[in-house]
């Protein structure tokens, strides 16, 4: 019998190495669920529109008429408030280019400001799909309580009103960054040779499972690292003003904030055709190139309308806006895209960073896998230091 070969020392590790692994391990243990909580409903919310779409597909898209001829969009406002009981006033409204789209009305209005629960928050938030062609109603829906929606509530602040939500939600998340960081030097090979890059960049799939455990949390969390910390700090953007404020000066590089575009109605002038619709007219011309516009009806006294065509099917960063007079259906003024400074930019693009969709279906993908291996990272992290704990003091030659 072979003597047994002595078991090498390991090298000793620096104060601040042992200080960032003690910290990696307790940070993680204390922010894991709600990074759990997080990942998994980020997955669940990435193809939303995609999901919602197929559930309701005959409602989202109708049949296209050989005129292509629309009903006036005041008459399909007034149909929708009729549908909600003649109660509920149409705050945003968005018509598409792709012809065989319904068109989409949408009410609000804010609940209890105090309130601590987000139901409370809200009085009424709902979406009317209506056929432009035909002004037949396709869907009505309660927003407050439609399923997405309530996952992004719960991904925003678990559905809490106050302030503590969004405060634990961005809290854990500025450990998350941390974790992702602090991984990544535990994770960082000392030489790349073959041995150490097989180790480090590949799961072995058929050791046990300890090892597959081991493998999942180190190589699959530094494959989706970058995009990690993309969603963590688009997600920091919303949970601290702070954050948000050092963004926008760090790439606008000014301390100002965007311009206001002074423009009011005059309600001294009027005129025989309908302004709501002579000023959706002028959208649509002005935003030929538009997928999709948006019209925020006035509310009456120097207030504006307010229309917005938009640059992309599904995101919202690529805007330009049109203030037009409610009485007369006049432009009044225009901010586009192109007038924005680079803060205002970054920051009308943090949605749309976050959820993926500014790369399109391939970003939204990247989102999704990201989202579901950020919400393992907890659970195989708690395996490694379960197993550890119950290690034994003299352990086993380590497995192959």
């Amino acid at each position: 019998m072979s003597p047994t070969k002595p078991l090498q020392k390991k090298t000793k590790k620096s104060q601040i190495r042992r200080i960032s692994d003690w910290l990696h391990l307790w940070l993680g243990i204390t922010s894991g669920l709600v990074v759990f909580h997080l990942g998994i409903t980020g997955c669940i919310f990435a193809f939303q529109k995609e999901i919602t779409e197929f559930i309701h597909r005959k409602e989202f898209f109708v049949e296209v008429p050989a005129d292509k001829k629309t009903v006036p969009l005041s008459i399909l406002k007034s149909t929708a408030e009729k549908a909600l009981g003649g109660k509920k006033k149409v705050t945003f409204i968005s018509s598409y280019a792709q012809a065989d789209r319904a068109w989409e009305f949408n009410t609000y209005k804010p609940g209890n400001p105090k309130a601590f629960w987000y139901f409370d928050s809200i009085d009424y938030y709902d979406l009317v799909l209506i056929n432009p062609y035909t002004g037949k109603v396709t869907l009505v829906s309660d927003n407050k309580y439609e399923f997405f929606g309530i996952i992004k509530m719960l991904h925003w602040s678990f559905l809490i009103n106050h302030p503590i939500g969004q405060q634990i939600i961005g809290w854990s998340t500025i450990i998350f960054v941390f974790l992702l960081i602090s991984g990544m030097v535990m994770w960082w090979p000392k030489n790349l040779k073959k041995s150490n890059f097989d180790k480090s960049f590949k799961i072995k799939w058929k050791a046990k499972f300890k090892r597959i455990n081991y493998d999942m949390h180190n190589v699959l969390g530094f494959y989706v690292m970058v995009i990690c910390l993309m969603l963590a700090l688009t997600g920091l953007v919303w949970a601290f003003q702070w954050f948000q404020k050092t963004v926008y000066v760090v790439a606008s590089g000014s301390t100002k904030p965007p311009k206001e575009i002074p423009a009011k109605s005059d309600s001294t002038k009027t005129i025989e055709a309908i302004p709501f619709d002579v000023a959706f007219e002028t959208a649509q011309k002005t935003f030929k190139d538009a997928d999709r516009i948006g019209m925020s009806p006035a509310e009456g006294g120097t207030a504006t309308i307010y229309a917005t065509g938009y640059k992309g099917e599904e995101t919202y960063w690529n805007f330009d806006v049109l203030l037009l007079d409610q009485y007369t259906g006049k432009l009044l003024a225009r901010k586009n895209q192109s007038d924005k400074n680079a803060g205002e930019a970054l920051i009308g693009m943090n949605y749309d960073i976050h959820v993926g969709a500014i790369l399109g279906l391939p970003g939204k993908i990247m989102a999704f896998f990201a989202s579901l291996i950020a919400a393992s990272l907890p659970i195989t992290g708690f395996i490694i230091w379960w197993g550890k704990k119950k290690k034994k003091k003299n352990p086993a030659i380590a497995e192959n």
